[in-house]
């Protein structure tokens, strides 16, 4: 239906529904705006808060665990998620909230173009009204004023008494009258006709035209609302096969989680590649004691020579026993901090840390080779083609990365030796264990008092029932080769507390401490997390007790503790 044939009347009406429909718009647009808005604020939440619980140490510091990788998987999916809200926003941005703006603007100017043509026709129509509405007044008038004039006219033709002069002048004023009504009525009718032909076209020319531009206007408004709400939808469906994968980014994120490997990664971080402790001695203190010797159930055996012979049980006073007391328990007691070669770490930790160094170090050898074969490939160009350039202004770059070439496998070599120092022990405690394992569970007799072995079972010591002790800390078993550089000076430590030893310990590793049940130790160095606690006999001689088997009290504002890294 068309507004010109059937809305020719409306035309205020008309202007007050198109003005409702371009509100209508500008609403949606401001609608449009709101909701981007929405989006960009949750986009930017959501990288708030990935941002906030993304892991801030360096590489070497990241958890392998497969929860820590499979939460940071989701925390970069949601990044991911986070980018495609930002998509959608900038989507309504453009293709919505843009157009609709521009749209609106330029629907303002066209509806207010065609109002103007709409209100000039009107006008133009208006004035031929007011002409044609002028002559039929003066036609009227004129028409009256010449009916007066006739009624004198008459009045004074019958008058006996009037003048000849006076009749005739009013017959005169008829005759002009009559002319002048004749002249405002042709007037008149012209005007009459061109407002007739003025209103015709206007209400069946001018007017539909006007009217079907503004409804063709309206109807593209509407096309455009209906194109926007499309477009709108269409930002967000877009966006929804990316936002599919990072949900099933966070999905598989999730199924990578696997106990077992946390758990075997808990075992590589923190093993340190000691043995465990052995099983405890029997101790006899019993051999003091003076027997006949038809006893023959204890030895008069010297006291060296039940330990292992002369020279196995450390004497405080000697000096090179004094000596080897003071030694670090898994190696030398480094003087100050030392880092390089990450001895300050257990042995399997150092292993690791050595490995991982080599690698670094191997990498970067491979990169000076590239260079340097590059840096030689370029010289023989330089050569073949010196207007290309001088070959020898490229020697210095050679010299120098063939001296980081050099520099390099000297640490490569030096870290390998230490490598290969760290697996050397591995492998010997190993079988030292080994051997020892097999040596303690021989079938063919039980181990004596004495520490020989016998088959007669009647000779048998039984062991008096004490509490059952804790597993002890791996054994040391340092290097004889780094024994070279010891302590410099033999003065003692200060004591910082006092332990009551809670199980006997036989202390037959080098460094540390032999101490029966319910002996009393001076402290002189705490436990630096290794499980070894140092302390310090009545008589002077130092060693290394397993911290779980004594009872620490430590003197208090006590001086002298001694921290090595």
């Amino acid at each position: 239906m068309s507004w010109g044939t059937e809305l020719w009347d409306q035309f205020d009406n008309l202007d007050k529904h198109t003005q409702w429909g371009i509100d209508f718009l500008e609403r949606y647009a401001k609608f449009v705006k709101e909701r981007l808005e929405i989006e960009q604020n949750y986009a930017k939440q959501l990288r708030n808060l990935v941002k906030k619980y993304c892991p801030k140490r360096s590489k070497d510091e990241e958890p392998r665990f497969t929860s820590c990788l499979s939460f940071y998987s989701i925390l970069n999916e949601l990044n991911d998620y986070a980018g495609q809200r930002e998509v959608v926003a900038e989507e309504m941005a453009h293709k919505v909230y843009g157009e609709l703006l521009k749209y609106s603007q330029d629907l303002k100017a066209e509806r207010k173009y065609h109002l103007q043509e709409g209100r000039k026709a009107q006008q133009h129509l208006d004035h031929c009204w007011k002409q044609m509405d002028n002559s039929k007044r003066k036609f009227e008038r004129e028409c009256r004023e010449a009916e007066k004039s006739q009624v004198t006219y008459e009045r004074l033709d019958n008058d006996i008494n009037a003048t000849k002069s006076e009749v005739e002048k009013a017959k005169a004023q008829f005759y002009l009258r009559t002319h002048m009504a004749d002249e405002s009525k042709n007037e008149y009718a012209a005007q009459l006709q061109n407002f007739n032909a003025e209103q015709w076209k206007h209400f069946n020319n001018a007017i539909p035209h006007i009217f079907k531009n503004l409804q063709d206007m309206d109807q593209r408004r509407t096309v455009k609302l209906g194109e926007t709400y499309r477009s709108f939808a269409e930002s967000e469906r877009r966006v929804i096969p990316i936002i599919s994968k990072c949900l099933e980014g966070m999905v598989c994120a999730a199924k990578a989680v696997d106990d077992r490997k946390d758990s075997a990664i808990v075992v590589e971080s923190f093993k340190s590649g000691f043995d465990p402790p052995g099983d405890f001695p029997f101790e006899d203190f019993s051999q003091n004691l003076s027997r006949t010797g038809s006893d023959g159930t204890i030895s008069n055996t010297p006291k060296g020579d039940r330990d292992g012979g002369p020279g196995s049980r450390s004497d405080p006073k000697h000096p090179m026993s004094r000596t080897k007391n003071k030694l670090w328990l898994f190696g030398k007691k480094p003087k100050a901090p030392s880092l390089e070669d990450f001895s300050h770490l257990p042995p399997e930790q150092r292993r690791k840390k050595l490995l991982q160094r080599i690698d670094e170090l191997n990498k970067e050898l491979q990169k000076e080779m590239d260079q340097r074969d590059a840096l030689n490939k370029m010289k023989d160009v330089y050569e073949k083609n010196p207007q290309m350039g001088d070959p020898n202004s490229l020697q210095p770059k050679i010299s120098e990365t063939i001296c980081n070439m050099e520099k390099l496998r000297s640490e490569i070599h030096k870290n390998e030796t230490w490598l290969s120092e760290v697996e050397g022990k591995q492998s010997s405690r190993g079988d030292r264990r080994h051997s020892a394992d097999n040596h303690h569970h021989t079938p063919q007799g039980r181990e004596s008092p004495e520490g020989s072995y016998t088959d007669d079972t009647s000779q048998e010591h039984h062991t008096p029932h004490h509490r059952p002790s804790p597993a002890r800390p791996g054994p040391p078993n340092p290097d004889p080769h780094e024994f070279d550089d010891e302590f410099d000076d033999d003065d003692p430590l200060p004591v910082i507390g006092h332990c009551k030893a809670l199980y006997s310990f036989d202390g037959k590793n080098e460094g540390t401490l032999v101490m029966a049940e319910d002996e009393v130790l001076y402290i002189i160095e705490e436990d630096k997390g290794d499980g070894w606690t140092r302390a310090r006999k009545q008589s002077g001689e130092e060693g290394y007790v397993p911290t779980s088997y004594v009872e620490i009290t430590l003197e208090k504002n006590s001086k002298g503790a001694v921290t090595y890294i």
